[in-house]
């Protein structure tokens, strides 16, 4: 494999790593943290890391080193290395203790574009690249994503962020420890109204209204209160809030049975494209940069398999960098589009990851970062979430939230595996951010939670 040299072969005399086998302690480490192609360069590799522990092992000094490999040759001191210890054995042990544990997983997710990652990662590679055989398997709504992923059906899945907070939590299930591995997007979300509503712009007038939001445990719920609570709706007394899958929402708006939603933008766009909604405004506007849906797993996978977890979180990574990058945004459109996955029209799916949409009132807008990816899980994203729980009712009591965020939220492995892909995550994993122009400070969640004038309990 190109990314790692011979460990043995270094004919002069260099100042660089720390092994004597590559000009720079900087190309050392990415030598070392390349992800092999096949399974014949993986053979190469754990061969040239176990020869070159040997070595390392018998000439410690990396200055001696390079002189040793400069004066005897690389298959002189190969050939003498295997003729003391027996490398293909222990590059065969080496190699099986890299490998993934359980390569043939089944990773759940809902049809939406908060979910890009996790789906396209399928048809353009990314899992294979990793030595997983994964199959995604779509869900029709929130509970089902949960409830198969806690009985071990699923080995991964798409969540809402809220999500693994409230069942690690005990919130609507029975406390199941689950980690947040990397947020799937960032923004991607819009209040839509019914084309009836066109009239009533002003939130001020939404009273008596029914919204459909995704379920209890998400970022929509908590969003679309907050807009509420801001503009003096009351969204427990004021309004109706049901719960409804978003593959269901604009059947729904179309039977009259709700007024508007808050929704992933492909559900959004879809109902400006049927000619049924139009979109009011989108959640970056309330708090550009929010996330809102995740990589999940139950704790007891990444325990039981590690070497499976770390593939799976590098290809979600890797996807996610992808995804990221506006070129790419048109082919993962058509790559997400068909039946299998999202099954949709291409061009509902380009108005939103491309960020040039009908807005339904005869308007087109270009916003390139209505919907964004990156994986870093802020551990104040989830301190955020929970001041929301505790801010409505679903929390009860006293709440540790910083402790809650650092045990779900796994920012460390999140960061490990950013740098192995070549990204670079943030250096701390805690930020300060605004939502309708009010500070958060993740060191005083309590007080946060305390201080708005709408509220339960």
């Amino acid at each position: 494999m190109s990314g790692f040299k011979n460990p043995l072969g270094d004919r002069t005399l260099r100042s660089g790593c720390s092994c004597g086998a590559h000009a720079s302690q900087s190309e050392h480490e990415r030598a070392c943290t390349a992800i092999p192609d096949s399974a014949a360069d993986d053979s190469k590799l754990y061969g040239r890391l176990v020869e070159r522990a040997l070595l390392q092992a018998i000439v410690p000094n990396p200055v001696q080193r390079r002189a040793f490999l400069q004066g005897v040759g690389a298959s002189t001191i190969a050939a003498a290395l295997a003729s003391i210890f027996p490398i293909a054995t222990a590059t065969e042990v080496f190699a099986q203790a890299g490998k993934p544990e359980k390569p043939d997983l089944k990773v759940g997710f809902i049809p939406i574009t908060c979910a890009t990652p996790i789906i396209m990662a399928h048809p353009l590679g990314f899992y294979t690249k990793q030595g997983l055989n994964v199959e995604v398997v779509k869900a029709a709504g929130w509970a089902i994503i949960r409830d198969r992923t806690i009985n071990n059906e699923f080995d991964a899945a798409h969540m809402l962020a809220a999500m693994p907070l409230a069942i690690s939590l005990g919130l609507g299930s029975t406390p199941i420890p689950m980690s947040v591995a990397a947020i799937e997007n960032v923004n991607g979300q819009a209040i839509v109204l019914a084309n009836k509503h066109k009239d009533k712009t002003n939130p001020k007038d939404w009273k008596g209204m029914k919204f459909a939001i995704p379920f209890d445990f998400s970022m929509h719920n908590y969003l679309l209160r907050y807009f509420l609570a801001e503009n003096g709706i009351d969204p427990d007394a004021d309004v109706q809030l049901r719960s409804v899958p978003p593959p269901e929402m604009v059947a729904n708006l179309r039977a009259d049975n709700i007024d508007g939603f808050l929704a992933p933008d492909n559900v959004a766009q879809r109902a400006v494209y049927d000619g049924v909604g139009f979109i009011h405004s989108l959640s970056k506007e309330m708090w550009d940069g929010h996330p809102c849906c995740a990589f999940a797993v139950k704790n007891d996978f990444i325990t039981q398999a590690p070497n499976t977890y770390a593939a799976l979180l590098r290809a979600i990574v890797d996807a996610t960098g992808y995804a990221s990058k506006a070129e790419n945004r048109k082919s993962i459109a058509e790559a997400i589009a068909p039946s299998a996955y999202l099954n949709a029209p291409v061009t509902v799916l380009e108005q939103v990851l491309v960020g040039t949409y009908a807005d339904g009132l005869g308007k087109v807008k270009k916003d390139p970062a209505r919907v964004d990816f990156d994986p870093f899980p802020y551990e104040s994203f989830a301190v955020w979430m929970v001041t929301q729980m505790k801010r409505w009712g679903q929390i009860k009591g006293d709440v540790d939230y910083a402790s809650v965020a650092k045990q779900v939220f796994l920012a460390t492995d999140a960061a490990k595996v950013m740098k192995e892909m070549g990204m670079t995550p943030p250096a701390v994993s805690n930020k300060t951010f605004s939502v309708m122009g009010k500070p958060f400070d993740p060191t005083k969640p309590g007080e946060y939670a305390a201080s708005f004038a709408i509220k339960r309990g």
